[in-house]
């Protein structure tokens, strides 16, 4: 197996590059000018612990194998840390996880380094609206793992708005069959100006919908299930409750389980 991380410049040079076997880092001495990519290139599928910045979480993902590219954030700095990317020293690490690590019981929907054009680092999180096409109201903010939801519009107040769309519905995939066994939402809770939904539909890749009552909280609201084998859910059917604001929003799902692969 072999980690490799890049750092791409926005005309495709590559300004600094390092690979390895199991465990690899990049020490990148350079302030961003702005369009780089950080390039994650796997030899083989797998999980794979990565930290992008020192002001990002580390975070184990699934990588489908080749390469995942996470744009440097400029003018979408909302959806992170005010010192993310900022200054002229950064270390960015990749390893392969162990076998305990992956098989463990964990949210499988947290993945702090999701973007819209990411087509190979799992869980995704995609979405049929989000609002004005803002960094701070996008789909992946929902699997940020950013849970204070008492404000909105800036981190860490990052959620997913829905542009008061009932049609709204939000997939996370996680590139692989893994095992669920339960569902949590944050509804986002800037009372009052947001509203929120009183029900909401949770469809499966089996074909099991699942529906439940929410409450009007920003509490985490917790729905244990049967152990299911799914490689994507759907959040949809969204009902507003009777309320004057026509903003409700989702700050966090978190999908709690095992992997399928290690658990065969």
């Amino acid at each position: 197996m072999e980690l490799t991380i890049k750092i791409i410049a926005a005309d495709g040079s590559v300004l600094s590059e390092t690979r390895g076997g199991d465990e690899v880092f990049l020490v990148y001495r350079q302030t961003y000018a702005g369009g780089e990519s950080i390039v994650i290139e796997a030899s083989e599928p797998g999980f794979v612990w990565l930290t992008l910045d020192a002001a990002l979480p580390p975070v184990m993902v699934f990588t489908s194998g080749g390469a995942y590219a996470f744009p440097v954030p400029a003018n979408k700095r909302k959806s992170y840390a005010p010192q993310a990317f900022n200054g002229n020293l950064h270390r960015i690490s990749a390893r392969y996880a162990q076998p305990h690590e992956a098989c463990s019981r964990r949210n499988l929907a947290f993945n702090p380094l999701d973007h819209h054009g990411n087509e190979t680092l799992f869980p995704h999180a995609s979405a049929n609206v989000e609002t004005r096409g803002e960094a701070a109201f996008a789909a992946r903010n929902a699997i940020d793992g950013e849970k204070a939801n008492d404000n909105h519009g800036f981190w860490p107040y990052t959620s997913w708005g829905i542009n008061r769309d009932p049609a709204a519905a939000l997939t996370v995939n996680f590139g692989r069959e893994v095992i669920i066994d339960e569902i949590r939402l944050y509804l986002r809770a800037d009372f009052p100006h947001d509203a929120w939904w009183r029900k909401a539909s949770v469809s499966l890749s089996d074909g099991e919908t699942l529906t439940f009552d929410l409450r009007k909280t920003g509490a985490a609201q917790a729905f244990p299930i049967s152990e299911k084998k799914v490689e994507w859910i759907r959040l949809h059917d969204l009902e507003k409750a009777e309320d004057p604001s026509p903003f409700p929003a989702l700050t966090q799902i978190e999908i709690w389980g095992r992997d399928q692969r290690i658990a065969g």
